[in-house]
């Protein structure tokens, strides 16, 4: 069975029928919760109660920087980030947008791009985001959930996936779960159109051999300690320029002949790319 979420001592689990709340049985030696994605063994008592016996060895963990440095497990066994940016309402903050690429990158998880609230953006500029993501080979999509807008492509998207919405708060992450079937409870929406709390526990929706995971809003996404080489990797135009800089520890800010900063130049790399991997390796210094 599939933990989909989580309550106190009791989860909800999604098994061959339909999903249920099963108790969570304490471990001994263990502190161990359940988290979306995790396949836990259930056992059926008499009365008809369920109780989660063992959780099984995770194939992937997913985890994020929560306060302190101290991390953070958020799902389970996935393969995919569905990578959720508004263009409007909030602004889109492209910092957490490639963070979360440049996570996928490094731990070998696929992305999928989904950009909301197209009808408060200008068309010209939301082209112009659409290529730089385009052009280094992610897939992009622009969700209309309420209209129903280019859903049934995302669907096919995702299909046969274990996947899991992200991005931060207010972005439309629960309307696209709901859209594609799941249930999702919404909080309270701002007048400046931000959800407060949109989502405060994940919650998965088992999609044909799949799933998806609908998680709270991600405000604090880090990566960590990461060198400028390994970050570099991680951005996928930097990753050829990147052997061509007369330092082998480049680092890609002010060193001289570095072939990252003349690809920049040149307008082989866009800015707003290069200052999300400066400020990435800033916060991780």
């Amino acid at each position: 069975m599939l933990a989909t979420g989580k309550n106190s001592a009791w989860i909800s689990v999604d098994g061959e029928s339909e999903p249920r709340l099963a108790q969570l049985r304490r471990m001994t030696g263990k502190r161990f919760m359940p988290v979306p994605g995790d396949v836990v063994s259930v056992l059926l008592l008499e009365d008809g109660a369920a109780v989660v016996e063992r959780i099984e060895p995770r194939a992937f963990t997913l985890e994020r920087r929560a306060a302190h440095g101290r991390s953070k497990t958020m799902a389970a066994n996935v393969d995919m980030l569905v990578v959720v940016t508004a263009l409007a309402n909030p602004a889109p903050r492209l910092v957490t947008l490639d963070q979360l690429l440049a996570f996928c990158e490094l731990q070998n998880v696929a992305a999928v791009l989904v950009f909301t609230k197209p009808d408060f953006s200008d068309p010209a500029e939301t082209e112009r985001m659409l290529d730089v993501y385009r052009e280094l080979g992610y897939r992009a999509i622009v969700v209309n959930p309420k209209r129903g807008d280019n859903v049934d492509e995302l669907r096919e998207a995702i299909r046969g996936h274990r996947a899991m919405l992200t991005g931060n708060s207010g972005v439309g992450k629960s309307t696209i779960f709901r859209a594609l079937g799941g249930q999702a409870v919404v909080g309270e929406v701002s007048r400046f159109g931000v959800g407060r709390q949109t989502t405060t526990t994940a919650r998965l929706y088992r999609m044909g051999d799949g799933f998806l995971i609908d998680s709270p809003g991600v405000n604090e996404f880090g990566l960590g300690t990461i060198e400028p080489g390994e970050l570099a990797r991680a951005f996928r135009e930097m990753r050829e320029p990147a052997q061509r800089c007369r330092f082998g520890d480049c680092t890609h800010r002010q060193e001289p002949d570095c072939a990252v900063l003349a690809a920049l130049a040149e307008g082989r790399m866009a800015a707003s790319r290069y200052a999300s991997y400066a400020r990435i390796l800033a916060e991780a210094s």
